[in-house]
């Protein structure tokens, strides 16, 4: 699994359009209960609103789920156009619901879909941005005189220790991420001529804020 974009926290903007209040509210989520958890929510907050309009991805690339609903709207004016901008944003992992307060004004078809479309864009643009990380933490045994040489590759690599123990040789555990992982044992292995003992204990996703 690759990095990702994912939104770094809770984010919401709001636009009128012809009298109508549009309010996006976007969140991270990592499953389908945690974003049907997030959309019951927003329904819950804004529950006299005349739609509440949800759209969410989970994962992203080739392993995505996608899901989108139109909450009583014309079929095809409301999720999708929520749901092309969220999958167009670049972001995994993200749910966004869009919710209506009816103006007076009928909009009709596309003028739906251009202020679904405008409100999913102006949360997604002021959305901080973290990364999604697939991490290995490492249970390593290598002897006491590779040690200084292991901490430079630790550096060059990116990768982090959490723990060490000194003994007779050093046993360390270590994070680093998966896409580092085949360089970093090789050039591991290397260094201490394969005396290097090392056993994936745990893979895991880190989220790393850049925003």
């Amino acid at each position: 699994m690759a990095n990702y974009y994912i939104p770094a926290k809770p984010t919401r903007a709001e636009i009128k359009v012809k009298n109508s209040r549009f309010i996006a509210s976007v969140s991270p989520v990592f499953s389908t209960t945690e974003a049907r958890d997030f959309i019951a929510r927003i329904k819950s907050e804004f529950p006299d609103a005349s739609h509440n309009v949800p759209a969410f991805i989970i994962g992203h690339f080739a392993s995505m789920i996608e899901h989108c609903n139109d909450d009583g709207e014309p079929s095809g004016t409301a999720g999708r156009p929520v749901l092309a901008v969220l999958k167009g944003s670049d972001l995994g992992d993200a749910g966004i619901v869009v919710t209506r307060y009816f103006g007076g004004t009928k909009l009709g078809t596309g003028g739906l879909i251009r202020a679904y479309r405008q409100a999913a864009q102006t949360v997604l643009a002021i959305t901080p941005r973290a990364i999604r990380v697939p991490m290995h933490t490492l249970t390593i045994v290598i002897p006491y005189n590779l040690y200084d040489k292991f901490l430079d590759l630790v550096k060059r690599r990116h990768a982090h220790i959490d723990d060490k123990s000194f003994q007779v040789d050093v046993t360390l555990q270590v994070k680093v991420s998966e896409d580092t992982y085949p360089a970093f044992y090789t050039e591991l292995q290397d260094i201490s001529h394969g005396k290097a003992k090392v056993e994936i204990i745990n893979s895991s996703a880190e989220i790393i804020s850049i925003d």
